[in-house]
């Protein structure tokens, strides 16, 4: 890398290993793996994080969360008790803070048939301590965290089926003491934190709508319903926001709509927003294959999907309206 420190690291786990790519900021095209950390012996991984500095792995299974030095040492394991023989429909989900202190572990616990709360849970990330433990009145089946760029703390996305979805915020104050909030919609999935972290981009959970929010507070500053984007319902029908986008840029925000023609023919776009005054910017072409595929990095460029498995990182084009 051109820099002494990664930019970014995007992990992957695939064919019993997790990858790790560290994402040099003046570097485009595929991307290769930094680290690959292998897992111990007969682990399950669901989902993993690495350290900034590459030195360290941590990743959950469906009764355990793990950490491993790049040798495959285990520096810490803690045990999500009691056991869960319950294989399917519940996902522990681990994510690092900014400063890499704190290992933040979501427990899908109702689920896995452990209890009658869900539970997000803090651990020091030298020595695997928990401190700070918090039950989510959730039935989740399982969780996507969002680290907070500027100040620490951490967003979580609780996805629980056709009961919808849940957001909520923690954070280790200044004293330590832990402080959770959960936002008052039982119907929004977090999409992306702004660059700069001061605003974030939700999804209504039944797909009818694109929100933008103040951060901290959650307070909305506008919404782009479906029909805001254009679509001709002679054309098309069951329109709707797909759960994925982002923040392409600080100021402009990737949304993505997809829906079905009459002769059943699925189809998506993907749309930019300015995120400070909620117009339309036209769409984009981020050559990927399914509505998912693509994910926006915030400085202009994403990450898609290359033939061999591994990442590619594409830069903004000219952007023209559709």
């Amino acid at each position: 890398m051109n820099s002494g420190r990664p930019w970014k690291v995007i992990t992957q786990h695939r064919d019993g290993l997790i990858l790790a790519y560290a994402v040099d900021p003046d570097v485009f095209g595929p991307l290769e793996p930094a680290v690959v950390f292998r897992p111990r012996v007969g682990d399950a991984v669901e989902e993993c994080v690495v350290r900034p500095d590459l030195e360290r792995v941590v990743y959950t299974t469906l009764n355990e969360v793990v950490c491993l030095t790049r040798s495959g040492d285990p520096v810490w394991v803690s045990a999500f008790t009691p056991h869960s023989y319950v294989r399917h429909g519940h996902r522990p989900g681990c994510s690092l803070s900014p400063d890499g202190r704190t290992v933040w572990v979501y427990r899908p616990d109702v689920m896995a048939q452990r209890r009658v709360a869900d539970q997000w849970v803090v651990y020091d990330a030298d020595s695997g301590e928990v401190l700070a433990r918090q039950e989510v009145e959730t039935a989740g089946h399982g969780g996507v965290h969002h680290p907070h760029p500027v100040d620490g703390s951490v967003y979580l996305t609780i996805g629980e089926g056709q009961d919808g979805a849940v957001v909520l915020r923690g954070v280790i104050g200044a004293d330590g003491a832990p402080q959770f909030v959960t936002y008052p919609w039982p119907d929004r999935c977090l999409i992306d934190l702004a660059p700069g972290g001061r605003q974030f981009m939700t999804v209504d959970h039944d797909q009818g709508d694109v929100a933008f929010h103040d951060h901290p507070s959650g307070d909305v500053q506008f919404t782009l319903p479906v029909d805001a984007f254009g679509y001709d319902p002679d054309d098309t029908y069951d329109t709707y926001v797909e759960w994925s986008g982002g923040y392409l840029t600080p100021g402009t925000a990737v949304v993505t709509l997809g829906g079905e023609r009459e002769d059943e023919e699925e189809w998506f776009r993907h749309h930019l927003v300015d995120v400070r005054t909620g117009a339309l910017l036209g769409e984009i072409d981020l050559g990927v294959s399914n509505p998912y595929e693509g994910e926006p990095l915030g400085d202009g460029s994403w990450l898609t999907q290359g033939a061999d498995g591994h990442p590619v990182r594409r830069s903004l084009p000219t952007v023209g309206s559709s």
